[in-house]
């Protein structure tokens, strides 16, 4: 339910070693006004096309939540444009539990009844929002409201219906997982599914972190992904 802005806090450190593009998902930020389908598979789509646009042929891939769902099946989709792939905070199929099952039929009826600012602020408490800075959170909620209702809608109904766990075996790039201990939208069993399923797979716990660790444990985060692609490209 964010934009691409979600990155500022790890833009400055991760630009300075690399070339960095952090694009708006289709129904999302700057790319708000394109229509659907917003099924997982066309915004894997639209990252190939918008690398074709810029006349890349490889990278390196960080998708963090619900995004790490699209960087999932843009590895498995076009394998031979990702170097590495970094999954932060993210499921393979995120319907496992009762609640996750229960959350996932609910959501979309409290976009529509709450609209998209309540909706992104109960979803912020519930992740582990009271650990993040009043500041932050706010501001997360100002990006949140900025989205399309109906947009979001379809969003969350198209990401219900994600479940990549049969075809992780196929996903072949040296691959980095985090998870944060003390994540409660994202538990550490998804983290660990992730690692057992992908062959060629690094990955990192951080104590005392929640979903929003991106926030509160910036620098671990960003030594963490620097730390990896070091010894990828060692390798």
């Amino acid at each position: 339910m964010v934009s691409g802005e979600m990155y500022q806090p790890v833009l400055p450190a991760l630009s300075t070693h690399h070339r960095i593009i952090v694009p708006d998902l289709r129904g999302h930020g700057h790319s708000g006004s394109l229509p659907g389908p917003y099924h997982v598979e066309q915004l894997a789509y639209d990252l190939a096309q918008l690398l074709d646009d810029l006349q890349i042929d490889m990278v390196n891939v960080l998708g963090y939540s619900q995004g790490g769902a699209i960087a999932q099946q843009f590895a498995h989709d076009y394998p031979k444009r990702v170097n590495n792939l970094t999954l932060a905070c993210t499921f393979a199929y995120n319907m496992l539990s009762r609640r996750e099952q229960l959350e996932g039929r609910l959501s979309p009826w409290l976009v529509r009844i709450l609209g998209v600012r309540q909706m992104g602020k109960l979803a912020i408490e519930n992740g582990g929002g009271q650990h993040v800075p009043r500041e932050t959170a706010l501001w997360l909620q100002e990006i949140i409201a900025a989205n399309d209702k109906t947009n979001m809608v379809a969003a969350v109904k198209a990401m219900l219906d994600f479940d990549r766990r049969t075809w992780l075996h196929q996903i072949i790039c040296p691959t980095l997982i985090i998870s944060g201990a003390e994540d409660k939208a994202v538990p550490l069993t998804h983290a660990q599914m992730l690692a057992q399923g992908i062959p060629n797979t690094q990955l990192h716990v951080i104590d005392g972190a929640g979903h929003f660790l991106i926030f509160t444990h910036t620098v671990t985060f960003i030594q963490t992904v620097e730390a990896f692609l070091a010894s990828v490209n060692r390798a």
